[in-house]
């Protein structure tokens, strides 16, 4: 019996252990991590400085990338919206209707109403939901904004841009009009007038974490303005002192589009930092992502640079739908990685709800489940092909290491196909070198290694093992370790002379369709459509079947009843019913409406003493006269009424209003002013 005992004793020590060295595991198991997205706008491939350029440092964000993987092959779509819905539905736009351009400030659409998102699953599944932002989802309707959409909280706008500073909105077609665009949840945020977005945002992403329970599960989906440009008449805007620290930046445009990227960098390393001190970040999953490729000149070009790729933002190429991303957690098995697996922005909805343990049945969705893939970079990816947009007369898709491409998805006199950017390797040699020690020493960099040490120490107090330690394998990240991957990271591309080329190998996919083996040609620079017939058949047939499933796109035009003249400047719900904006719900109105209503009732009841003082000497100005008339008279005994001169009695209380009438003409008007 006692041997019995002593095996199942041991069994349950080694259970125990097991459990303990599988760490994360346990984690898992047991609690759901918090995820935090941090969402970058119009940021392009170049303009981090994991991707090999050394002309914007971004140490934080690199800290993050080169501690957790780089994911070399994750997929956006062209533009802000399209890319938004797909990240929070879980399906490609041309599945909800979004595919098509942008929702302009004054059109009254939005993501449709009956598309679960993923603030929704993991509100259910016992998570605090926070949005911090830009939304650009549609607005027109009070059901269409975060805080109806599964969200507990939202502070930022609900339009694509904003001015960085006083937080106004111009229509984008239409300079004249303009209004407020910033709320904290429903209410206008007029106290942020003349503040800087990425300083608000970060303050607010800082303040959620240092006030939230670290025992619930949190989702902080934080969608900055940076790097995009505010309002066409003052697109780009930074601090003075950020903008100086790049005074080698020759072109001034450039220059402030640094600062800018600089800020965005500043507040990846605040969230990071504040999640270490909360003890949150050992149950973190971190993730960085761009929405699209840089806008490098056009319409709300912002002068990024998504070099050495193709294209740009609002283009079909690489430049446009190859977006930068990094993830980090504790939860990943392997770490200091690059992941070249393909991956859509759809993916995170079925991803996520996997990493947080959430067994949800996923219906119609075009997210693939890439949890187990990213524990292991080095294996095959599960998704095989990407939609990257259909339309009309316009097709992008890729499938395997090919790449489709027909038409444009813009008008013919603007199309976006060529090379643009700064390379960010030919600068002065004082800024020429790579910093490696900014990225260990920045704040993620420190809280991370921070974080690392502190696990590996339990460990060691456990008394795990080397072999059966899940952080002790881990190794510090080093500087060169960060050369090693900064290097795998980089997309580097051969020059080519395209008048030297075979006129079929150069593409025009508004004359005909483009083909290109990415593996071997990531920058997109020879055409095989000519030379690959088969393939070409293969890829326009997979498109095909896409389209069968195809919805029409949800665009309706502006409506003129938006203009924030309407509505006291401020961009408002202009399609909500009259008895909704009649609802004075909002903390000021509900405090204002108490405020009142006290008021009130205090006036009623001055109102109700003066009406019965006239009959009840014990109230204070029928006091008054009494010691009036008392004075007039000391001979008289009033203790038991009141004493009338006129008849030279004394009257009972019962009977004073009786007196008081039958003598008239007592001269009260005259013992009142004395008394008074």
């Amino acid at each position: 019996m006692n041997i019995i005992i002593m095996i199942s004793l041991k069994q349950l020590i080694l259970c125990v252990c097991i459990g303990i060295s599988s760490g994360i595991g346990v984690l898992a198991a047991t609690k759901r991590p918090h995820i935090i997205v941090i969402l970058a706008d119009d940021l392009g491939w170049n303009d981090i400085s994991f991707h090999g350029s050394n002309q914007i440092p971004t140490p934080n964000i690199d800290a993050l990338a080169f501690n957790g993987i780089i994911l070399n092959n994750h997929y956006v779509q062209a533009l802000c919206t399209p890319s938004r819905s797909a990240f929070l539905t879980g399906k490609y736009p041309i599945h909800t209707g979004m595919q098509h351009d942008v929702i302009l400030e004054n059109e009254p659409w939005g993501l449709p109403l009956d598309e679960k998102l993923l603030p929704e699953y993991l509100r259910e599944a016992g998570y605090a939901t926070h949005a911090i932002g830009k939304w650009h989802l549609g607005f027109f309707q009070h059901e269409y904004t975060p805080t109806f959409r599964g969200f507990d909280s939202h502070f930022g706008y609900w339009n694509g841009l904003q001015d960085y500073f006083d937080h106004n909105v111009y229509v984008t077609l239409n300079g004249s009009i303009k209004g407020l665009d910033m709320r904290r949840n429903m209410d206008v945020a007029y106290d942020t007038v003349g503040k800087y977005s990425t300083d608000l945002f970060t303050d607010e992403a800082v303040y959620l974490i240092n006030n939230h329970n670290p025992e619930k599960p949190m989702f902080m989906y934080l969608s900055h303005l940076a790097a995009h440009t505010g309002n066409r008449n003052n697109p780009l805007q930074a601090p003075d002192e950020e903008i100086a620290k790049f005074s080698h930046i020759e072109d001034p445009e450039r220059r402030v589009y640094a600062a800018m990227v600089s800020l965005l960098d500043k507040s990846v390393g605040e969230v990071v930092a504040a999640l270490r001190a909360k003890h949150m970040l050992e149950d973190s999953i971190v993730m960085f992502l761009a929405d699209n490729g840089a806008p490098t000149f056009g319409i709300h070009a912002n002068h990024g640079s998504n070099y050495p790729l193709r294209g740009m933002k609002a283009s079909p190429f690489e430049g446009g739908v190859r977006g930068a991303a990094a993830i980090w957690s504790p939860l990943l098995n392997t770490t200091q990685a690059i992941s070249n697996q393909l991956m859509h922005i759809c993916d995170w909805v079925p991803t996520l709800l996997s990493a947080a343990g959430i067994n949800e049945t996923l219906t119609n969705l075009d997210g693939r489940d890439m949890w187990n893939a990213l524990q292991n970079p080095e294996t095959l990816s599960n998704r095989f092909d990407v939609v990257v947009n259909i339309e009309t007369d316009y097709a992008a898709y890729r499938k395997g290491d090919w790449k489709y491409i027909s038409g444009s998805g813009n008008p013919k006199e603007w199309y976006p196909s060529g090379w643009y950017g700064h390379s960010g390797l030919d600068l002065d040699p004082s800024h020429a070198k790579y910093d490696e020690e900014s990225v260990l020493n920045s704040k993620a960099g420190v809280a991370i290694t921070g974080l690392i040490t502190s696990l590996q120490l339990k460990e060691r107090l456990q008394e795990i093992s080397d072999d059966d330690s899940f952080f002790r394998k881990k190794s510090l990240l080093s500087k060169e370790a960060i050369q090693l991957l900064r290097k795998e990271a980089t997309v580097i591309c051969p020059k080519l002379n395209t008048s030297e080329m075979n006129p079929t190998s150069i593409c025009e996919p508004t004359e005909s369709p483009c083909l290109f083996n990415l593996k071997a040609d990531p920058c997109e620079q020879i055409n095989l459509a000519s030379q690959q017939p088969l393939i070409l058949r293969n890829l326009e047939d997979a498109l095909s079947e896409y389209r069968k499933s195809t919805l029409k796109p949800r665009n309706i035009p502006e409506d003129p009843m938006a203009d924030p003249i309407y509505w006291n400047n401020v961009w408002s719900n202009w399609q909500d019913p009259p008895s909704y904006h009649s609802k004075p719900f909002t903390r000021f109105n509900i405090i204002l409406l108490a405020v009142i209503v006290i008021l009130f009732i205090i006036v009623l009841v001055i109102l109700l003493i003066i009406s019965v003082k006239g009959c009840n000497p014990s109230l204070s100005r029928n006091f008054k006269l009494n010691n009036f008339l008392k004075t007039l008279d000391d001979s008289h005994n009033i203790d038991d009424g009141e004493y009338n001169r006129n008849s030279g009695r004394h009257v009972k209380k019962d009977e004073c209003q009786t007196e008081f009438e039958r003598t008239s003409s007592v001269n009260l008007k005259e013992v009142i002013r004395h008394v008074d």
